[in-house]
């Protein structure tokens, strides 16, 4: 992964499977929302973000440690929330495509 960010996300769209996860990275300031950005487009229910100023002033260059610390800060409970909601619904959004 570059600059940008990781995300994890229930798939929507025609070819779906209801309630699958997926994950994708995303450039700069995309996100998986975005039409032709990620290969499968998602409704995040987290995401982390691996540019350099989100973990520099306290890891420099250490990518590895902010990634695994990430994991012990994650509200799992709701991330678990945002999964249930996401998938049941299939939309975080009303959705209509340009």
């Amino acid at each position: 992964f570059g600059s940008g960010w990781v995300w994890v996300g229930v798939e929507v769209g025609e070819n779906a499977t209801l309630g699958a996860l997926t994950i994708t990275s995303t450039k700069n300031q995309d996100n998986p929302l975005m039409t032709g950005v990620a290969a499968t487009r998602l409704l995040p229910i987290f995401g982390l973000d691996v540019w350099e100023h989100a973990y520099y002033l306290e890891y420099q260059n250490k990518r590895a440690e902010y990634v695994n610390n990430f994991w012990s800060v994650l509200n799992w409970y709701a991330v678990s929330q945002n999964y249930e909601h996401f998938a049941s619904l299939g939309s975080a959004v009303d959705w209509h495509p340009i």
